[in-house]
């Protein structure tokens, strides 16, 4: 079909890509709201409540399950952003080219792009209401300043996300979606704040801690959910989270285009 033939443009190409993603996502959501309740659940009573039974003074005046539910509400939504970003974009380059059928239809590079994170950014904003409602059960929730964490996660999301989708795009193996798990995400969720406050880290690591998005997030989760100050100013993990959803964005457009574009 030419160019003249192709039927026009709907008037937001990028809601028919998410809207793909969505009908799918009817099929296999009954699996992820389960996850989404059961792995917060478990996750607040195996160490909020069952490790922080032997931490007697809490962290930092504050009762550790208080304490510990924002950084796990951070990696929640880093874990499910994560997983929706390497096998799935993988796997529509490599195995099932459902990025090869979309630039054969009347959609742009951003489109495609913009409407599959869309879809990642859903994904991960639902966990964390999920979440968020789990721990409020717990009474875990000090400040009504909590809802806050929503947009901080949304913003996590893309920084995490846009950069990972290019990361997905130039690798020629799903094995090194593994050693991105391995050598990435676990150390990260370990070391940025989630379990123990990043000050005791020697310095060296301490550094490479606040380099990561995730401790930008959970700093100001934690900030919203004890409704204390964060330890930076909000404008500045802000703008360091966005820098990140910018580059993310602006490499994984180029990357897009050079493996989709002929």
């Amino acid at each position: 079909m030419s160019v003249a033939q192709r039927p026009p443009l709907p008037r937001v190409p990028a809601l028919a890509v998410l809207a793909h993603y969505l009908t799918g996502y009817r099929r296999t959501w009954r699996a992820g709201v389960f996850s989404s309740f059961l792995l917060p659940t478990l996750t607040v009573v195996g160490f909020g409540l069952g490790v922080g039974a032997y931490v007697d003074q809490g962290v930092d005046g504050v009762r550790y399950l208080d304490w510990i539910v924002p950084g796990l509400l951070a990696s929640t939504a880093l874990q499910v952003t994560i997983g929706e970003s390497t096998w799935p974009v993988f796997s529509n380059f490599q195995w099932i080219k459902t990025y090869s059928a979309q630039t054969a239809a009347p959609l742009r590079i951003r489109d495609i792009l913009a409407g599959h994170l869309a879809f990642v950014l859903f994904r991960a904003l639902t966990a964390s209401v999920a979440f968020l409602l789990v721990t409020a059960l717990f009474g875990a929730l000090r400040s009504g300043w909590a809802v806050a964490t929503l947009p901080v996660v949304a913003l996590l999301c893309l920084a995490v996300a846009a950069p990972t989708f290019a990361y997905a795009a130039v690798v020629d193996s799903d094995s090194w979606l593994a050693m991105l798990f391995r050598f990435a995400v676990i150390p990260m969720t370990l070391f940025a704040g989630i379990f123990f406050p990043v000050e005791s880290l020697p310095g060296v690591l301490r550094w490479l801690a606040y380099a990561t998005p995730l401790w930008h997030a959970v700093d100001l989760c934690r900030a919203a959910t004890l409704g204390v100050a964060p330890q930076w100013s909000v404008a500045g993990h802000l703008l360091y989270l966005a820098a990140w959803a910018l580059g993310g964005w602006l490499l994984a457009a180029r990357l897009f285009r050079r493996r989709l574009v002929v």
